[in-house]
């Protein structure tokens, strides 16, 4: 049957079921919401990852697309591409570009009904698709509300960007059963088009996905009319849809392939049994509990699975649906689709397939096993056959099992005392309040059961009403123990963070305010974003790859984040940093006694909460050395070291060492190894570097310009990170960058006076934009060209049609003459099956002649 024809017309738009699953999904986030957006004043702030990234980021970009800088982010990490790095959190974002319609004040509040508009957004995609399969579109509303707000929804309100893909999944599927169906045209294309756009890494899953949905789907029969004409106009759909994103995605993959977390592949044993057994216990337990909140494992302390977004939890049912659907001997290609989900989940290298085969363990995938799991739990609502008694019983007891198993398991026995310690989880009573809710859920579910065939309608929806219960409970709960996680939103967040540092005033005596970076001593990760700093504190996980390599070439752990600690003094003055904050309130202390922790820093005000110190050993940016070293002396050096000796003489590569040694002298292997790396010696080399610097120093996400008066012939560095994108000019001229000091840049200029001018241009974006220009050509080509062609396929069909009825009225009117002539009838003129014949039915694949 015609999808569009089972939808109806409602007469009232409001009244449709998919306005109905919309609204309830945004009544049901806004009634969790609220209460905590009440309490923080206006706000929406969570915990970890939500406050330090989600927040900063859509603030700080909001801010350079308004602003026109969008090229080079000078507070992102020690710089970075825009583009390449916020693809992945907010570019490719519809809601984030809403934002763009507000103030930059008002986008912090905006977090909140963001948020809500995404579950609102998830429940009605999940109903779109749910509908093609529901006989009752009520319960339809039903699986999209299960799907909108399982447990992996919930547990990813802590990464607010995941919520796109939870988005546009059901409408990918949709639009791919719909051209299987029906052979339409366009809007698979446009369905890839947007999970690529709004997210290239859920997007490299959803791949994996359709694969494995498409193969089950045709290998069952489910489909029909699948020819390899067919299959092909697919695979073009799909390929124009990713092609239309490379305005994004061109630059996005360059910048992300010089990051050294992509090349992690799954090998050995690793790829067939998870190296931590507690782990598939925590795959399983996701399923029948309310999840644990990011970094915080409960019920398996120890299964190495923080963030990694292990929820699939739904609410009032659990798995209750699922086994009554699974448990029908009647086959369905849902069944088969669902089974390989689950093992996919337990075999590392297929988990991993979700993420191009990269070995760190994340389930960031399960929201599309959880349109799966909502699937089955409609399906099974409306088939006579479904046991759910049985189903319950297996529910019930795996729970009860794994709430038993871990909440009462002896755990340890004092040898002095005897007394035995119960209980594997890490946090008991949240361990029991989990259990609690998963309880309640399936008591008030074993309530509901008896009317599922007695009363169809009104178990559907009590059923509604259930969900809608349960899950603002167990939301609410997540969301406020995520918050006692949390930093002090009242007395730090809110009037330290998101005021933007205006109770900051530092001085510009030297008129240079671009030209240097800022540090934090212990403080909330990303600090300096929020204030929309530069710094040397980051929290971030795609930056440049030259930034990637500088840190642990002097020993600073470079994961997700940039944080040099107080033993790394030396790299504050080599990156230009003049102040350092220390929130007063914390009680981690910069200064101890007369001391501070670093030596060069001194007492400078107190301002927005926060002790400033001011470096004495500043360098400006755009600094001058007397003598170069090679990559194998640099390398030779103690890792401790490397940063002091990067204050004495400036690394260059071999490419580039020739060049350099005609200008600059070379250390000798001797002197080298007599240098001396004391805090004395710091301070003094600081000196010496400070002697010839950048007069003046301005930036935007174009690049930047200085100007500088040099003694002699030299070549003067900037601790700005290399990328493929940097040109740079000497009074006008075009100078050839160095890529030195593992990592950053210098140009070479004559003795006296110069404006260096470096323009950052994003690798990839003007390729990208041609070819999402040219292929969004080929797609509107494309669909005109099927518009004409499926026109003179109707025609076709109605002058085929109108052939045949002719036809069969001639022979409708001879055989009338017949049976009222007594005479013998006439020779037959007419072939003997035209009477029976019948238009022939051409598919929208098949050939037609011009």
């Amino acid at each position: 049957m015609n999808y569009s024809a089972r939808l109806g017309t409602p007469k009232k738009w409001w009244e449709s079921r998919a306005f109905r699953a919309f609204a309830l999904g945004l009544g049901c986030s806004f009634l969790f919401f609220i209460p905590f957006i009440i309490f923080d004043r206006g706000y929406f702030l969570f915990y970890g990852d939500f406050n330090v990234q989600q927040v900063p980021f859509y603030q700080m970009i909001h801010d350079a697309i308004r602003s026109g800088n969008i090229g080079w982010s000078w507070t992102t990490d020690l710089g970075a591409n825009t583009i390449g790095s916020y693809t992945f959190y907010n570019l490719g974002s519809p809601f984030f570009w809403v934002t763009l319609l507000f103030p930059s004040k008002a986008v912090p509040y905006l977090m909140g009904p963001l948020l809500m508009i995404k579950f609102a957004f998830a429940s009605l995609s999940g109903y779109l698709y749910l509908r093609r399969y529901a006989k009752n579109p009520d319960n339809a509303v039903l699986g999209a509300l299960l799907y909108a707000f399982s447990g992996f929804a919930v547990y990813n309100i802590f990464f607010n960007h995941f919520h796109e893909a939870i988005i546009i999944f059901p409408l990918l599927l949709a639009a791919l059963d719909e051209y299987m169906e029906t052979g339409r045209r366009g809007i698979f294309a446009l369905a890839v088009f947007g999970s690529c756009l709004m997210n290239y890494y859920f997007f490299a899953g959803q791949v994996i996905f359709c694969f494995l949905y498409w193969i089950i789907r045709v290998s069952t029969g489910s489909w029909k009319n699948v020819t390899m004409r067919r299959f092909g106009w697919l695979a073009f759909e799909a390929a124009i849809g990713v092609v239309m994103t490379a305005v994004l995605l061109v630059p996005t993959v360059l910048a992300v392939m010089q990051n050294s977390r992509v090349n992690s592949p799954t090998y050995g044993w690793g790829a067939l049994l998870y190296g931590n057994e507690q782990r598939y216990l925590h795959i399983l337990s996701c399923m029948f509990f309310p999840p644990d909140i990011p970094a915080r494992a409960n019920f398996t302390p120890d299964s190495n699975a923080n963030w990694a977004s292990l929820g699939a939890w739904l609410p009032l049912f659990s798995m209750t649906g699922v086994f009554a659907w699974m448990q029908i001997k009647r086959k369905h290609w849902s069944k088969k689709v669902i089974g390989a989900l689950i093992l996919m989940a337990i075999i590392p290298i297929l988990n991993n397939a979700f993420q191009l085969f990269n070995s760190a363990f994340y389930a960031r995938w399960y929201y599309m096993m959880m349109l799966m799991f909502a699937l089955a739990t409609v399906q099974a609502i409306e088939t006579e056959e479904a046991d759910w008694n049985r189903a319950f019983r297996w529910t019930f007891g795996i729970t009860a099992a794994i709430s038993v198993g871990i909440g009462l398991m002896p755990s340890n026995i004092d040898k002095t005392t005897g007394a035995i310690s119960f209980g594997l989880e890490k946090y008991p009573e949240r361990f029991w309040t989990y259990v609690a809710i998963a309880f309640l859920s399936l008591l008030l579910l074993f309530i509901l059961l008896p009317l599922i065939r007695r009363n169809p309608k009104k178990f559907t929806r009590n059923a509604t009403a259930g969900v809608l219960i349960v899950t603002v409970i167990y939301a609410s709960y997540f969301i406020g123990l995520g918050k006692t996680q949390s930093y002090d939103t009242q007395n730090f967040i809110i009037p330290y963070a998101l005021n933007n540092g205006k109770d900051v005033s530092l001085p510009d005596a030297e008129g240079q305010t671009q030209n240097y970076r800022v540090d934090y001593y212990q403080s909330m990760d990303n600090m300096a974003m929020f204030w929309q700093m530069p710094s040397i504190q980051a929290f971030h996980s795609i930056v440049p790859g030259s930034v990637m390599t500088f840190y642990p070439s002097i020993g600073v752990d470079r994961g997700v984040g940039s944080r040099p600690d107080t033993t790394h003094y030396g790299i504050r003055g080599l990156l230009s940093v003049k102040y350092l904050f220390d929130y007063a309130g914390d009680g981690n202390n910069f200064k101890d006694g007369d001391a501070t922790q670093m030596p060069g820093f001194t007492y400078y005000a107190t301002q927005n909460g926060f002790d400033v110190y001011k470096n004495e050993d500043y360098i400006p940016y755009g600094f001058t050395y007397d003598t170069i070293i090679t990559r194998a002396q640099f390398e030779k050096t103690a890792q401790s070291n490397r940063e002091l000796l990067l204050l004495k003489a400036m690394m260059v590569e071999d490419s580039d060492f020739t060049e350099a040694s005609q200008v600059l002298r070379t250390m000798s292997e001797d002197e080298l190894g007599s240098q001396v790396y004391s805090q004395q010696m710091y301070e003094q080399d600081c000196t010496a570097r400070a002697r010839e610097t950048c007069d003046s120093f301005s930036r935007d996400g174009g690049g930047f310009i200085a100007t500088i008066n040099l003694s002699k012939k030299n070549y003067v560095f900037f601790s700005v990170p290399y990328e493929a994108g940097w040109s740079a000019k000497v009074d006008g001229a075009d100078a050839k960058i160095l890529q030195v000091n593992n990592g950053f840049m210098a140009v070479l200029a004559d003795s006296g006076d110069h404006t260096i001018t470096f323009t950052y241009k994003t690798p990839g974006l003007s390729v990208g934009i041609l070819i999402t220009l040219c292929s969004v050509l080929i797609f509107l080509l494309y669909l005109w060209w099927m518009r004409k062609r499926d026109a003179k396929l109707s025609l076709r069909l109605a002058q085929e049609s109108a052939a045949n009825e002719k036809i069969a009225a001639e022979n409708r009117s001879r055989q009338s003459a017949a049976n009222t002539d007594s005479a013998p009838p006439a020779e037959e003129t007419t072939p003997p099956d035209a009477e029976n014949a019948s238009p022939k039915v051409i598919s929208p694949d098949d050939e037609i002649a011009p």
